[in-house]
């Protein structure tokens, strides 16, 4: 027989969270049912302890929120390009935000030559990053540390990946937006750290370019 206590855990926490939740305001569902207009679209690692709103103490309805394996921006994912297409077309959010953790777990398979299975196909990616900044990150010595480093570099690499997306370069023609942010989040602090930031219209910088 299965045991569904920790299950039957969470769906009490939930009616907990419910009654909290109307009880500062009643109104709250009843508003949120009716329609949503976030202003940010994150793109974030799934690792539990990453939770886009917990960790940028938002409310349901601000943050519109994709999440994969070490927050990859990979142009034949049709789920991302879909949810992409939709925040940025329908929602028309303002800030498109890459955000991934130091002790990100995909970051750190990609960097031994283990097999993983079908994850390979998507730590290629990651590979990639290591590979085009081999010479600044082999010249880190402490594994931490150069751990943490791709992190920041695969990052910032999706942004750039962002760039080149057909739903993103309409938008800027059209509508001056949105913005695309590299953040890292530190588990040791909880604190969020901005490492780039790209103004609609900017070109794709080289080698990363469609030439």
């Amino acid at each position: 027989m299965v045991d569904n206590k920790p299950s039957d855990m969470l769906l009490l926490q939930n009616k907990a969270w419910s009654a909290q939740m109307r009880a500062k305001d009643p109104s709250f569902f009843e508003l949120l049912s009716q329609s949503q207009s976030p202003k940010f679209l994150w793109i974030g690692c799934s690792d539990s302890r990453v939770p886009a709103d917990a960790i940028t103490g938002t409310r349901p309805g601000q943050i519109f929120v994709h999440r994969n394996i070490a927050n990859l921006v990979v142009h034949s994912d049709l789920n991302l390009a879909c949810v992409i297409q939709y925040a940025v077309e329908v929602l028309e959010v303002e800030h498109i935000i890459v955000c991934g953790h130091h002790g990100c777990g995909g970051v750190r398979a990609a960097m031994t030559a283990n097999d993983f299975g079908m994850l390979n196909k998507w730590l290629r990616n990651i590979k990639d990053v290591y590979s085009d900044n081999l010479a600044e990150l082999s010249a880190i010595d402490d594994p931490r540390q150069r751990e943490d480093r791709l992190v920041e570099l695969t990052v910032i690499r999706q942004t750039y990946n962002l760039m080149k997306m057909s739903t993103i370069q309409r938008a800027w023609k059209n509508r001056g937006g949105p913005w695309l942010h590299a953040w890292v989040y530190d588990l040791s602090d909880g604190i969020l750290h901005e490492l780039n930031n790209v103004a609609p219209g900017t070109p794709v910088p080289a080698p990363f370019s469609y030439e």
